[in-house]
């Protein structure tokens, strides 16, 4: 399994994969965070877990049920990632490009200082 680190940087890679115009940001102490028309997603690496976190994340489709945290949310969705867990890639691909779709087709609003 790979550890946090590791796995920060395979969501990271995927993240620029999905979507090559990404602008990626670091905010909150070291938080990445990445933006198309707004910020859509950020991680942060826990101890055993790394959780990718959704900005609008109750607003897409989720046919996969990959979301397993804020679930409750009114907005915001996320999915932790703890060791051993292995990624459907295919099918968070689609989540994020449902993320930037959500973006490009919303106003959403950015953050300050964002360059998005």
């Amino acid at each position: 399994m790979a550890g946090g680190g590791e796995r920060l940087a395979e969501l990271r890679a995927l993240i620029h994969e999905v979507n090559p115009d990404v602008i990626e940001d670091w905010k909150w102490m070291g938080t990445p965070v990445w933006s198309h028309d707004g910020m859509y997603v950020l991680a942060n690496a826990h101890k055993g877990k790394v959780k990718l976190q959704f900005f609008h994340g109750a607003q897409l489709p989720d046919p996969k049920q990959l979301f397993n945290a804020g679930l409750g949310g009114g907005t915001w969705r996320a999915i932790d990632f703890f060791e051993g867990d292995s990624i459907d890639t295919p099918a968070l691909k689609a989540l994020l490009r449902a993320a930037v779709k959500y973006n490009t087709t919303h106003v959403v609003p950015t953050s300050r200082g964002s360059r998005s």
